[in-house]
């Protein structure tokens, strides 16, 4: 073995529904089941060429033939561009999300793109994936699973929120962890960023120069799923049923669509600041650099919205399926019942030998 006893070496893989990139990180985490502690040795982000960013948007249309032979394909991306990123070195474990094409708990299943067994064939080293299916088999929402690395890591702060494709937030009450999908965000901005030819609204700038349309914002605040209790989790289906016919159907302007599903995500977490009164957030994924979005949070809502080493920022979430992937080796416990409803924990992920 690549480490000791004490501390194992995992390489955690992270695809986001933003399709961002590609997000690696090389962690070694402490070995003694009584603690945890991770460091962060390594780690890039790889943006995709554009025919993953095509098929990766596409997947979903095809059929059952097409969409498992592209499932292999990007598997087998996945694989080579691990094996690019770690060189000669080697590690005990890759542990990889792969990208989210299909999320229905509702109907009992989802769907991670990226097969686990070519990572493993084309690296030589085990690899686990396939992490939601089993909490979804067992009744819970298989989302959001990155609680228990917010826990364990990162348990300083009294909440975790995520600003990526959704806006996601863990933290204990009650000695139970609780944990839920707020809203969507960065899947909707770039949506429509993407129409004005721009990759994301940079610094918010686009939302805080451009109107908000009051009506929209009133329709996008009576949605049902703002007042349903957690468990619950949200979807690329969701968004494309509800979010963007509701935005579409104004006929507004990319900018000004922008502005107002701003001031949408905005309320949305000041929401649920107040109501569960947390003071001490930290704040990661790719919508901490929306300064906008962050100065109307610290000026307008409860609580310190803390921004953390850009590192943390930006691969937060790849470090815990680092040790999401440690903790299915030590066949530990790493989806939380308390989070997604499952009849109980589970030790989720498919482990894939080379």
């Amino acid at each position: 073995m690549p480490t000791s006893s004490k501390s194992k070496i995992v390489l955690g893989m992270m695809s986001g529904t933003s399709l961002d990139g590609l997000d690696l990180a090389l962690v070694q985490i402490d070995n003694d089941p009584s603690k945890s502690s991770f460091q962060l040795l390594s780690c890039q982000t790889i943006p995709y060429p554009e025919y993953w960013l095509t098929q990766l948007r596409q997947m979903e249309q095809y059929n059952g033939e097409k969409l498992w032979q592209y499932h292999k394909e990007f598997g087998r991306y996945l694989g080579q561009q691990a094996q690019a990123f770690l060189g000669n070195r080697s590690v005990d474990l890759i542990a990889s999300h792969g990208h989210t094409l299909f999320h229905r708990p509702d109907l009992g299943y989802t769907f991670q793109a990226g097969c686990g067994q070519e990572i493993a064939r084309i690296t030589g080293m085990q690899t686990v994936a396939d992490f939601r299916s089993k909490d979804v088999s067992l009744g819970g929402q298989g989302a959001p699973l990155v609680p228990i690395g917010d826990r364990d890591l990162f348990s300083s702060y009294e909440a975790c929120l995520n600003l990526g494709g959704f806006a996601n937030i863990g933290f204990s009450r009650k000695g139970q962890r609780l944990a839920f999908d707020i809203c969507p965000a960065n899947y909707v901005l770039n949506h429509y960023a993407r129409k004005l030819g721009l990759p994301y609204d940079k610094s918010g700038e686009i939302a805080r120069r451009h109107s908000v349309n009051e009506a929209l914002l009133d329709q996008l605040e009576s949605l049902p799923y703002y007042t349903s209790a957690p468990p619950k989790s949200l979807g690329r289906e969701w968004v494309e049923k509800w979010i963007f016919p509701l935005i579409d159907s104004f006929d507004l302007k990319p900018e000004e669509a922008i502005a107002t599903m701003t001031q949408h995500i905005f309320r949305q977490l000041k929401r649920v600041a107040e109501a569960y009164e947390l003071d001490s957030i930290l704040v990661t994924g790719g919508g901490a650099y929306n300064s906008y979005l962050l100065e109307l949070l610290n000026q307008s809502s409860p609580g310190k919205w803390t921004l953390p080493e850009a590192q943390i920022i930006e691969f937060k979430e790849a470090i815990i399926f680092a040790y999401l992937g440690w903790l299915r080796l030590h066949n530990q416990a790493n989806c939380l019942s308390d989070v997604t409803g499952a009849k109980r924990d589970n030790s989720g992920g498919v482990i894939f030998d080379p």
